[in-house]
Parts: structure tokens; C-alpha cells; sequence
């Protein structure tokens, strides 16, 4: 995979520092300098100097965590984001702030010098065209994130040099997102298509891209966020509400621009769904482009931004392993999630990882709870990457299947129903994910609420732990109601109660042994009911390490099985097979899938019944403590000093402080 330039590089050109002044922004330095933007190929290094700050460790961790896709494996919830508890003493919290305005800076400048350059021909005159495009793209998406995470927010579109103070006040985000909008559809008619070869890598900006960006800003100023008077300072916290803007003519003009922007990469025909999901990850893993991804965060090495992708969010290794390393997988995904699927989605096992690594390279399946996000694994490489907390994987920014899904989002909301070209997008969505078997794919709802909801789970289906659930609920206003049903459905689970009533308490697995590039979504497992447990006549001890559920080193027995040679009958005991039946014995390990037997997991699924209150579970409990309506919508700083260094800002803390 083409890298699209070392940060490094175009710091010896914008030589940015990170003093703590206003917004923690860098100065402009040297990057006004006609050095910099006397040639193309130098303002190019200048526009592309901002992309490494586009994604941050914490936006596959910290920020995302504690939806109904993930929570953190780390001992009392490490980072304090995933139980809702915002005491967290780490600077990582902050760090999307930071690196967003300095992507922001670098955008700036070229916005501001670019427009100055003088072309030497039309082929000049077109590239500096789509770089004036692709910074503006690299701005709106910068404050995208801003806004969607820490609310109202300062707002400058001039270099800071050109300021006439360091100091500013918050600004409405509806004024910030009705720039990026206008940002936005001034990039995609200044950026080339992709297939017009402008730009090799599909991790910068085009105007397929820019307009998928344009679409989820789009649906975002539309939405729903928290709110509260910004007149008030302090804040008033009898004014935070959940709330759209109020002018309903401006909600309903951007629904139809985030409809227009998709309808617009649709009929153009570059991008395309792969026809088998796990492709779409493997390229990520195997440093090639396809075209459903539309835009990707590239790794930038050892001396670029540290995201760690494969790392917080991938799947862990235990031990050391010359092939594999040691993992981390700070991240679990919610055993709900898993259930969330239907049989023979194809998007379940890979979203969804059922194993880790454990010495010597063999796949040890997981527990519900055990179970890790299986999109960035580090056993689809073909090599182990530059460190072990450092896996040389890129992160999806934008996918083909999330325009579809936003262009049905926006249609069914313009028309208070969904038309037959919503229907239709829904419908590729989930006709690859069932490897086009229309009779799998069931009936798609053609009633308002009924579709809105179809698209709410679809997203979370398709999309999931790519950096957007949380925030699409919130848009949506109901992340507070989802996660108080959420808690309640992992009780659910664990009591084994409603629709998990008759979930596999046992499964068996063989041990299997892996390479690189692994060819494996998922360990296959046989099921194994309350029945079949009996008829391995368990001793007591057996029994008891078997259904212990609470210590990591139990939960599992190795036995011996028989598999009928010919056929896939396995047997569980040997005067279980049929007389006559040629068999050979086979290695299995059975487990209890309520248990803790995993490489990397945190608490365990098992209920404790304590007389006079009511029935609880300790890990779900600390999951989601200090969940309260209108709290959880936004990030609060880890420190006053981000903000308070600017005097606008002094004593206009979030109101989720």
C-alpha cells in the first residue's frame, strides 16, 4: 500500500510547533512562506501534512467504547469511559481535540495559499484545483469530529497568525456544521473522481469520498445532540436537552443535500460492495485498496501518529509468539452483539472474532464475553507489523455500504416512509451480507418508524466498531435509551432469559494451528446441550472446573470424540457409536460459553443472587455506572487546562463535567 507521505517529511516544511496557547493549536510557522507554496508537488506535501491527525488512538478505544458493540477489557475500566464515570486521568481524552485544530491549522494555511499559486499549465491549474478540494475535505472532517464529541466548540477558518485575538468563545455547532457542509460541497466540485487517477491511495480525498463525508455531515447537522445555552456561563444545567435545531426548513434541506451526495456516488458506478465481508477487512490487513472502501486512516510507520489499530481493537495473543507477538485487544465486543445477527450472516464471525491466539500459534475460541472485535486482526497480515502494539493496519474512514445505508437514512426521513430507491439500498446492504440469498434476507419494512429502525440496526450490523455507533445514536436521540436496554439485555443473557433462553451453553472445538495470512473467520464449534454434557459422565471435579464461571483458568475440560469417517457425525463417547462405524479419535476441548476461559476478557456472565437485593451482575454493573440521561452524549475534557488556556473559554465547561 502506497503511504501518502511520512509526517516527518512535511515538517521540515511546516515546522508546526504544540505550545499551549489558544485551542492547543500549533503556529503557523514557516508554513506561510512562499517556500512552501511556490510549487505544487511542495503544497501538496502541505495539504497532505494534515491527515495524520484524522484519527487517534481513542477513537478505536477510549471514546467508543460502552455502546451495545464494545467495552474495555482493562482492569476497573482503565480509561473510565466505558462505565460512563468521567474521572478519567489520562491525556489521551483530549487528544482528538488537539489533533483535529492542528489538522485544522495545516488546512487552513493551504486554504488561505493556495488560491494565490500561480499555475504553469492546465495540468497545474486541475491539481491545485483538487488540492484546494482535498484541504477543505481534510477541515470539515477535522471539525466533524470535534463537534460530534466534545458539542459547541471555538471556530476559525484563517490561520491562527491572521487572528485578531487568541481569544474565542464557543460556537453554535450548527454554525460549524453548516461550514462543513458549504466546505464540503465546495470540494466535490474542485476534487476529481477517483477513477480519474489524480491520487493513487485511498487514504486522501476525492470527490467520491468528499461526498460520502458530505452526506454524514449532512445527516449530522440534522440530527439530534446535546444541548444547552451557551449564553449562560457557566452553563445553565437546567438548559441541556436533547435536541435538533429549530429551523425545520434547514433540517429538511440537509437531508436532501446528505440524499443527493449519495445518490450522486451511486450513479456514478465507481464503488462497489464486495461480494464476501471479510474481503473488505482482509485488504485493510493485506495493504491493498478495493472499491467498496472509500476512504482510509493509512498507517504512517514508526515515527507517525500511534492509532494502534490491531492492537486496542483487534484480537489478543497471550505469551510471546515469533509469528504472532503479544496482543493487546483492549476491547471486547458486547456478547449481545453476536446474538444481534441472524444464522448465515456472513457479517457475524467477522465482526465478531470467536478467538485468540494462545502458544504455540493455535486458536483458543472464546467465551461470549471473551469474544473480540474481528474486523483489524493481526492473523490476516501477511507479516507481524512494525511492533507488537503496532500492527501496520489501516482504519476504514468511509465504506460504500454506509453510503447506501445514509442515502436510505435520508430518503426515509425527507418522505416520511421510504421510497423504492431506499428500499433498494437497504436491500444490496443486506443481500451481501446473506451472499445474495434473497429468501434470507426477509421483508424490508416500508412504514416510517418501522424502516427508521431497520436502518438503525443495519448500521449497526454493518458499521459496527468503525467509529460510529455512539455517535450515530446520539444523532438519532436515543443513546440513553439504548444503553439502559442494552444493560438490561446483558442481564438477559446472562440469566439466559427471553431471546437468549436457548443460546449454546456448551460448546466443543478442535485446537487449530495458524499462520500468516490466517485463512480462518471463525474456529468451527460443535453445539453441545445439557443432554450431551450428561453423557460424558463427568466426575464431580469435572463438573465443578467445567461450570465454574468466574475463574479464567476453568470453564473447560479436554476430551476425546469420535468422528465417523466419510461424514461430519461426531460422537461424544465411545459406546455412543454405532456398532460398525468407522471412527477416529479427535481432540476436542469443551466449553462453557458463560465462563471466563479466554485469552483477553474482563468479569464473566454469571449472575450472583445476594438475599434482599435484587440479582446482579458485577461486570455489567461496572460497565455502565454513572449512566445517566444527558451525560453520556458528549466527551468532557480529563482537565480544565485544554480549554481554560484560552480566556474565551474560561468557566464554559461541558455540562457532563
Amino acid at each position: 500500500m502506497k503511504k501518502i507521505f511520512n509526517i516527518l517529511g512535511v515538517a521540515a516544511l511546516l515546522a508546526f510547533t504544540s505550545c499551549q496557547d489558544w485551542l492547543d493549536m500549533p503556529s503557523e510557522s514557516k508554513a506561510d512562506s512562499s517556500s512552501v507554496f511556490e510549487t505544487v508537488s511542495r503544497a501538496e506535501m502541505a495539504v497532505v501534512g494534515a491527515y495524520s491527525y484524522l484519527h487517534t488512538q481513542e477513537l478505536n478505544y477510549q471514546l467508543l467504547m460502552g455502546t451495545d458493540e464494545s467495552s474495555s477489557t482493562e482492569a476497573n475500566s482503565k480509561y473510565y469511559m466505558s462505565n460512563y464515570d468521567y474521572t478519567n486521568v489520562t491525556g489521551l481524552v483530549s487528544k482528538t481535540y488537539t489533533n483535529m485544530y492542528k489538522a485544522i491549522e495545516y488546512e487552513n494555511v493551504c486554504i488561505k495559499n493556495i488560491p494565490n499559486m500561480s499555475a504553469s499549465s492546465e495540468a497545474d491549474k486541475k491539481k491545485l484545483d483538487a488540492l484546494l478540494g482535498e484541504a477543505l475535505a481534510v477541515r470539515a472532517y477535522a471539525y466533524w469530529n470535534i463537534v460530534r464529541f466534545y458539542g459547541d466548540v471555538p471556530y476559525a477558518d484563517v490561520p491562527t497568525t491572521d487572528l485578531t485575538t487568541f481569544s474565542s468563545s464557543r460556537v453554535s455547532r450548527d454554525t460549524i456544521w453548516d461550514h462543513c457542509v458549504r466546505d464540503l460541497q465546495r470540494a466535490v466540485e474542485l476534487l476529481p473522481w477517483k477513477s480519474e487517477g489524480m491520487v493513487a491511495t485511498g487514504e486522501r480525498f476525492t470527490k467520491n469520498s468528499a461526498y460520502g463525508i458530505l452526506a454524514r455531515v449532512a445527516l449530522y447537522a440534522a440530527g439530534y445532540s446535546l444541548r444547552w445555552d451557551l449564553n449562560t456561563v457557566p452553563y445553565d444545567k437546567n438548559t441541556v436537552k436533547i435536541a435538533k435545531r429549530e429551523d425545520a426548513a434547514r433540517v429538511k434541506e440537509l437531508l436532501q443535500i446528505a440524499a443527493n451526495a449519495c445518490k450522486a456516488v451511486i450513479d456514478k458506478g465507481e464503488n462497489r460492495l464486495l461480494d464476501d465481508y471479510d474481503q473488505v477487512f482482509r485488504d485493510l490487513a493485506l495493504k491493498q485498496y478495493n472499491d467498496e472502501s472509500m476512504l482510509e486512516f493509512g498507517w504512517y510507520g514508526p515515527n507517525g501518529e500511534d492509532v494502534r489499530t490491531g492492537y486496542t481493537n483487534g484480537i489478543p495473543t497471550s505469551g510471546t509468539s515469533a509469528i504472532f507477538g503479544k496482543g493487546g485487544a483492549q476491547m471486547v465486543v458486547m456478547p449481545t452483539l453476536y446474538f444481534d445477527y441472524e444464522e448465515g450472516d456472513q457479517r457475524r464471525d467477522v465482526s465478531v472474532c470467536n478467538y485468540g491466539i494462545v502458544a504455540p500459534d493455535t486458536l483458543r475460541m472464546s467465551t461470549y464475553l471473551g469474544a473480540c472485535i474481528g474486523k483489524f486482526r493481526i492473523d490476516w497480515k501477511k507479516d507481524r507489523g512494525t511492533s507488537d502494539s503496532k500492527r501496520d493496519i489501516n482504519f476504514p474512514l468511509l465504506r460504500y455500504s454506509d453510503v447506501l445505508l445514509m442515502y436510505a437514512e435520508a430518503l426515509n426521513e425527507l418522505n416520511n416512509g421510504p421510497t423504492p430507491e431506499a428500499v433498494n439500498a437497504l436491500k444490496k446492504v443486506r443481500l451481501r451480507a446473506f451472499k445474495k440469498d434473497e429468501s434470507k434476507i426477509g421483508t424490508i419494512p416500508t412504514a416510517y418508524q418501522e424502516f427508521r429502525d431497520a436502518i438503525i440496526l443495519e448500521r449497526k450490523l454493518e458499521l459496527s466498531n468503525e467509529s460510529l455507533r455512539k455517535t450515530d445514536l446520539t444523532r438519532w436521540g436515543i443513546l440513553y435509551e439504548h444503553l439502559t436496554a442494552e444493560k438490561e439485555k446483558l442481564y438477559q443473557l446472562a440469566r439466559r432469559e427471553g431471546k437468549y433462553a436457548d443460546v449454546d451453553v456448551y460448546r466443543a472445538y478442535k485446537k487449530v494451528t495458524a499462520g500468516l495470512p490466517n485463512e480462518y473467520i471463525s474456529v468451527p464449534y460443535i453445539s453441545m446441550s445439557k443432554e450431551d454434557i450428561k453423557s460424558l459422565n463427568l466426575t464431580l471435579k469435572e463438573d465443578s472446573v467445567l461450570n465454574r464461571l468466574n475463574a479464567s483458568g476453568e470453564g473447560h475440560l479436554d476430551r476425546i470424540f469420535y468422528e465417523a469417517k466419510g461424514s461430519d457425525k461426531v460422537y461424544f463417547t465411545k459406546e455412543s457409536v454405532p456398532a460398525g462405524t468407522d471412527v477416529s479419535e479427535a481432540k476436542y476441548v469443551v466449553l462453557n460459553m458463560f465462563g471466563c476461559h479466554s485469552v483477553k476478557q474482563k468479569g464473566g456472565l454469571s449472575v450472583d443472587k445476594v438475599e434482599g437485593l435484587a440479582d446482579k451482575n458485577t461486570w455489567i454493573e461496572e460497565m455502565f455506572y454513572g449512566l445517566q440521561k444527558n451525560m453520556v452524549e458528549i466527551i468532557p475534557f480529563n482537565t480544565t487546562s485544554i480549554i481554560e488556556v484560552n480566556p474565551g473559554l474560561a468557566g464554559q465547561q461541558h455540562p457532563c463535567y
